[in-house]
């Protein structure tokens, strides 16, 4: 399991922490796929929230799972893509990246839960 807060962490040392952790525990993982929704989860808590983050990976036997706690209640809004510079292509390259995406109300703030089943052909 790799476990990373807000404020000493950042994306790069998120995206470093995940690759290492799929390498060991999770190789039937699309590496590239986690890592751009390990990003992206981390760069909009940084983002959107006053106060802490923390991202936790693990992989179970069935499912490899992201999982971003922060601080704030409002849940992720997908947004119209502005290809001049303004962004909105997160989320939904999130939902199109993992398995299954649930976010889920925290009692101080919200949890986003990003689940990569494990493919039949990888056990």
């Amino acid at each position: 399991m790799v476990v990373l807060d807000s404020p000493q962490e950042n994306s790069a040392t998120a995206r470093e922490a995940a690759a290492d952790y799929l390498t060991q525990h999770c190789p039937w993982a699309d590496l590239d796929a986690v890592l751009l929704v390990v990003s992206e989860l981390v760069t909009n808590a940084v983002r959107h929230t006053s106060g802490w983050w923390r991202l936790t990976l693990f992989a179970g036997p069935e499912e490899l799972v992201v999982e971003m706690d922060d601080s704030s209640d409002q849940p992720p809004v997908a947004r119209e893509p502005d290809f001049s510079g303004g962004g909105g292509f997160g989320w939904h390259m999130v939902h199109r990246l993992a398995g299954r995406v649930e976010v889920r109300p925290l009692p101080e703030g919200k949890r986003v839960r990003a689940v990569w089943p494990r493919p039949a052909q990888a056990y």
